[in-house]
């Protein structure tokens, strides 16, 4: 534990940002550290409070509550507190194979089951993590780890997002010889193209796929197996095939309108800015812009947000964010007690630079589309929109529309941040792979076998959407099981 007395003591504080009018002009990460004895003073804050609910990595009434990789918070928490960085980095290996990614893009559930948070303020867990992750890379502590011995076994994974690369990592570090297929033309998976720079910088993954090259791994991009190359092919040249090809079936929006010019979905927004990003610092032109435009995001999730911060950055005129559901409240309500995941309204980095810019938050909540308006010229124009209420129906809340609420929004760029139904059904059909009635790979939570022979799935391929942190578990584990597939047991946790 940190400080016997520290949860009492000490208030929590968490890192600084630069300026929203500051920071909009830059693609960089906008983070400001924070000083080291704050950090210890934070770690301090961590009561040894008997059952550390937050790595316990559950789900609780359908979300995430605890660490899903199970980090040893507390221990590293103590060790901050006291000054033991290296010790605190080998404590955070054990159990994430990617903490600078983790520390950045999730949404942090432990500190929502953190029990110092059941009546005070959490503890700054992901803050903390960060930092010791970050002192790791900075002080030279991570170096290149190549396995020992090799056992002679082949293994494919496909997809390189973060339930792919991990599983690679536990795989190589094994001893396997592991090849890693990347459809992209760099290696990351969501990580890479899914996240705006500005919250996860792709030096960072970048830097940590240059890490795990060295340790060993093999990596292949630019070919998306099942077209370029087939399953039948790996299934020749591999022991095994661990399929991690992410939940990337972007929800339609079925609606009048939807075949305008200027309506995408949010993935083709935010992928195309990164990519000519990396590749032209944007000077090449080839991304959707949405500069001295009106832009609407429908959605109100994670990627709206990042559609919302990454349309300032690229100059629009305006942007508004709808979203069907109701404005949470700001503390917890009695159907939602500790340690759920707190559903409570927060203001995210995007919604933020939106108010400092334009003078309101871009959210307008129970709000439904009703269609897509365009021009002569088939250029979409506006957003039919209509407010909900929402009661209760046969046991269930739904919306209606409200009478006389109907209006238009202008738009030249509308953006569809409706979250993923699943994973691209063309391999899992080409294999004749088992799916689910939403049509995620039939493979069991802790076998991962799918029901071919010597091939697995991991990660959003198979439980659907879900955080970083969840693909990340999803494939330490299933290196274990197929360790244990081709040796018969395994040491992997």
């Amino acid at each position: 534990m940190g400080k016997a007395t520290g949860f009492l003591d000490y208030c929590r504080e968490v890192p600084g940002e630069i300026r929203p009018q500051e920071r909009v002009d830059s693609w960089q990460e906008f983070a400001v550290p924070m000083e080291e004895e704050k950090l210890r003073t934070q770690g301090a804050r961590c009561m040894d409070c008997g059952i550390p609910f937050c790595h316990a990595g559950q789900l609780l009434s359908g979300m995430a509550s605890g660490c899903p990789v199970h980090n040893l918070i507390p221990e590293w928490n103590d060790l901050v507190y006291r000054g033991n960085w290296k010790e605190a980095l080998k404590r955070l290996q054990k159990t994430s194979n990617f903490p600078e990614f983790t520390s950045r893009v999730c949404p942090a559930p432990c500190e929502g089951a953190c029990t110092v948070g059941k009546s005070g303020q959490p503890v700054t867990i992901k803050s903390i993590e960060k930092a010791i992750i970050d002192r790791g890379f900075a002080e030279g502590w991570i170096r290149p780890r190549v396995p020992a011995a090799s056992s002679g076994k082949k293994i494919a994974v496909v997809g390189s997002g973060p339930a792919g690369l991990a599983c690679a990592d536990q795989l190589n570090q094994a001893g396997h010889a592991v090849t890693v297929y990347e459809r992209a033309d760099r290696i990351g998976g969501l990580l890479m193209y899914g996240i705006p720079n500005m919250k996860l910088d792709k030096q960072i993954v970048q830097r940590r796929v240059d890490l795990l090259a060295a340790e060993g791994i093999r990596f292949i991009t630019g070919v998306e197996v099942g077209k370029a190359l087939s399953v039948d092919q790996l299934r020749t040249e591999f022991d095994a095939v661990v399929l991690c090809c992410g939940a990337t079936q972007a929800r339609e929006l079925k609606m009048e309108g939807r075949e305008l010019r200027g309506v995408h979905q949010a993935m083709e927004f935010l992928s195309q800015t990164t990519k000519s990003l990396l590749d032209s610092e944007l000077q090449d032109g080839r991304f959707l812009s949405a500069e001295d435009k009106h832009v609407v995001v429908i959605g109100g999730g994670d990627t709206g947000t990042d559609c919302v911060a990454t349309a300032i950055r690229q100059g629009c005129k305006s942007v508004t964010q709808l979203e069907i559901l109701p404005r949470l409240s700001l503390t917890r309500q009695p159907d939602n007690p500790w340690p759920e995941w707190p559903k409570v309204q927060k203001t995210d980095y995007g919604q933020a630079e939106a108010v400092e810019l334009f003078g309101q938050d871009p959210r307008i909540f129970e709000t439904s589309t009703k269609s897509l308006l365009g021009d002569e010229q088939g250029q979409v124009t506006g957003v039919r929109t209509v407010r909900v209420e929402w009661n209760q129906h046969d046991g269930r809340r739904v919306p209606v529309e409200m009478a006389g609420s109907e209006q238009v929004i202008p738009a030249d760029l509308v953006l569809l941040a409706l979250g993923f139904s699943g994973p691209e059904i063309t391999l899992p059909v080409q294999l004749g792979l088992e799916q689910d009635e939403r049509t995620n790979v039939k493979a069991e939570l802790g076998d991962f076998r799918t029901n071919m022979e010597g091939v697995f799935a991991a990660g959003d391929m198979r439980r659907g959407q879900s955080l970083v942190a969840w693909a990340m578990y999803e494939g330490r584990l299933a290196a274990r099981e197929v360790e244990r597939y081709l040796v018969g047991s395994s040491a992997l946790t």
